[in-house]
């Protein structure tokens, strides 16, 4: 049985409307230092879907407790329920016997700064889909092509593919990371604060791509740009220190001075 169906039998059915990501009094800590304690979210389809809040509420920490990513540091204990629907079927992303491999393949995401692999552009395409998921030559150049299509980024490298990823502005490199994640056909896309490190003539080619990607993808974006948020949000949440959410309307972006003050209320 496929990993994700098995996870998904540990569960009963749930979820309404196009929800996708429902998060359920989710306590993560850090040798016994709470980050987040008692978050609730709920996660519609496609988006992009914004959170925000101070520095220290606990955004970076939330989006990976979705595909456990949080797992890689030292001292984190994670519970809760975190429910994804993948295939059609609501998982516990949690489940024994789920392989967080096989999650994050569903799951992807796109960090801070671009991470780009020391080799070519093309192998930073088509060395995970070797590895990971043991495709044919053949699947694996059809696959780079197009996720290197839906990143905007074919015809500025298809001449070069054997060239170091290296060798490509900051913008490029951050548009072969989400090439990198868009060809392992995720469901769900978790970015955070993807634009932080690019110029904003980069930065905006990114959220333009963001807005394209969302009519295939769920996105779930971090950001501490209130401008980009704005830019962006199709919904809206904020947290705050511990992990208290709120969902806002987008609307409420247009009064930075308001939602700034949102930011720092207690629930």
């Amino acid at each position: 049985m496929n990993p994700i169906n098995e996870a998904a039998g540990h569960m009963n059915q749930g979820g309404t409307g196009d929800a996708v990501i429902d998060i359920e009094n989710l306590r993560v800590a850090f040798g016994g230092r709470e980050v987040l304690r008692g978050a609730r979210l709920t996660v519609e389809r496609g988006g992009p879907t914004v959170l925000v809040g101070r520095s220290g509420s606990g955004k970076t920490t939330l989006l990976r407790a979705l595909n456990r990513l949080n797992e890689y540091l030292p001292g984190c204990d994670t519970s809760g329920s975190v429910r994804l629907r993948l295939g059609g079927g609501w998982l516990d992303a949690y489940a024994p016997g789920l392989r967080p491999e096989e999650l994050r393949r569903r799951v992807g995401m796109v960090f801070q700064s671009p991470n780009p692999l020391p080799v070519s552009i093309g192998r930073n395409i088509t060395m995970p889909l070797e590895l990971a998921l043991r495709l044919p030559a053949p699947e694996r150049a059809q696959r780079a092509e197009q996720a290197l299509r839906e990143a905007g980024l074919w015809d500025e490298v298809r001449d070069r593919l054997d060239q170091p990823a290296a060798a490509l502005s900051g913008g490029q490199q951050q548009r072969l990371c989400l090439a990198r994640a868009l060809a392992c056909r995720p469901e769900v896309l978790l970015l955070d604060e993807p634009t932080a490190s690019l110029d904003y003539k980069a930065a905006r080619g990114v959220e333009e791509l963001l807005l394209e990607l969302s009519a295939t993808f769920t996105l779930v974006v971090v950001s501490h740009s209130l401008n980009q948020a704005r830019r962006l949000a199709k919904r809206l949440h904020v947290l705050r220190e511990g992990g208290l959410v709120e969902t806002v309307d987008p609307g409420v972006l247009a009064d930075s001075g308001g939602l700034l003050a949102l930011m720092d209320e207690v629930l």
